[in-house]
């Protein structure tokens, strides 16, 4: 089995229909947030397009302390979110193409303030951090509808490319 190409096909998968999604991103709306609770939608697109960027630190390095990262430039508008989407799938797909199917076997942990909150092996991170994408983008899918736009189709159809 090639789980590494399994990895990529899954990658560009969750890419493609990511794009459809940041295509309807409306502009002027960055501040959204259908609760008081719920992320700010600029945020949660920052978000899912970062996540994109994640193998190539998940495959160079044994964990990562969320107390010290900088998850992102500050985007804020369309077109800036599709160039780091484009950006970090570019740079997953890239390390995903070098990788060795061993380099997949080594523990990796996500840590905060040094205390362990969870590991996986790096294959296990790389396939929670696409779990996570689709997690978000179907977050995204209920901002979209609350405000009125379109949702698009991840895994079939949505409501919104069919008549009932």
């Amino acid at each position: 089995m090639d789980t590494l190409q399994q990895l990529r096909d899954e990658l560009t998968y969750e890419y493609e229909v990511t794009k459809k999604f940041f295509a309807k991103y409306p502009e002027g709306k960055n501040d959204y947030a259908p609760h008081e609770k719920s992320m700010k939608m600029i945020n949660l697109v920052s978000h899912i397009a970062t996540i994109f960027g994640w193998s190539p630190a998940i495959l160079s390095t044994s964990d990562l302390d969320i107390s010290q990262a900088d998850e992102t430039e500050k985007i804020e508008n369309k077109a800036q979110l599709v160039a780091v989407l484009d950006q970090q799938y570019k740079a997953s797909l890239s390390a995903l193409e070098q990788a060795a199917e061993s380099d997949l076997e080594p523990k990796w942990a996500l840590t905060m303030d040094g205390q362990k909150l969870m590991e996986w092996t790096k294959y296990g991170a790389i396939r929670h951090g696409l779990n996570q994408i689709a997690h978000h983008r179907a977050q995204l899918g209920v901002y979209y509808r609350l405000l009125d736009i379109p949702v698009p189709a991840s895994y079939g159809p949505s409501a919104d490319d069919q008549s009932f």
